[in-house]
């Protein structure tokens, strides 16, 4: 699903303008983003939360060559999710083969 796809279906679901659609969807996507960018953390209940994590400098290895790397620190964002997400997720693998099925 892409964010076109998510705008339709609130369009279509409220019966509202296409415009107003994706003006909601975007700023509720800005706010997340902003709000990760700048508290480093946001909670959706029953989602799941997004946070901010800090990656240690390591060593790795050139799976070509073989060749040891450095790998800077780094922070990534993370996902965990949320109760009611995760029992979704886990009835839908009792349906199917696995997250690889497209639909």
């Amino acid at each position: 699903m892409t964010k076109k796809d998510i705008i339709r279906s609130v369009y279509e679901s409220l019966d509202i303008d296409q415009r107003l659609a994706l003006v909601t969807v975007q700023k509720v996507l800005d706010t997340v983003l902003e709000t990760i960018a700048t508290e480093g953390r946001i909670e959706l209940r029953n989602f799941g939360i997004f946070e901010v994590k800090r990656r240690a400098a390591h060593q790795a290895r050139n799976p070509r060559t073989g060749e040891k790397v450095d790998v800077a620190e780094k922070h990534v964002v993370t996902f965990s999710p949320g109760k009611q997400m995760q029992q979704r997720i886990e009835s839908r693998k009792d349906r199917h083969d696995g997250p690889t099925d497209k639909e």
